[in-house]
């Protein structure tokens, strides 16, 4: 399994399924951000890759990060599946997206394993979708 970490986030391959996870109690800045998304393209190549995204121990994401993460994470992603700690991050996260659509599918989670099956089931489409093709 290949992984990548540094002092607040790890990167890491399951299933074919991209993994990141932040540490206990982090506080996002610009720098920060800026070197979680080094290392995401890092690991995986600059190919596009299935993400699940675990936000449930960021603290604080000041307004400067979220629009730098927004313009500059975007790239080599199918899709991104967000892990929260609290369904009403979860509702207010989703429905911001219903407003601001990415151009991929991006989703919300409390549960990690409904996160994993939502990126497979947009995984065995995009493959059907490829050997269609």
């Amino acid at each position: 399994m290949k992984e990548l970490e540094n002092n607040f986030v790890k990167f890491w391959f399951e299933n074919g399924i991209l993994f990141s996870k932040f540490q206990k109690d982090t506080v996002l800045n610009l720098d920060r951000i800026k070197q979680a998304i080094e290392m995401r393209e890092k690991i995986s190549g600059k190919q596009k890759q299935y993400w699940l995204y675990d936000i449930t121990n960021i603290k604080t994401v000041p307004k400067e990060v979220r629009d730098y993460a927004e313009r500059h994470g975007q790239d080599y992603l199918y899709c991104i599946a967000a892990l929260v700690n609290s369904h009403t991050t979860k509702f207010i996260f989703n429905s911001y997206l219903k407003l601001n659509k990415p151009d991929f599918p991006v989703l919300f989670f409390t549960d990690k394993e409904k996160a994993t099956e939502w990126i497979m089931e947009i995984k065995a489409k995009n493959e059907i979708n490829s050997i269609e093709e």
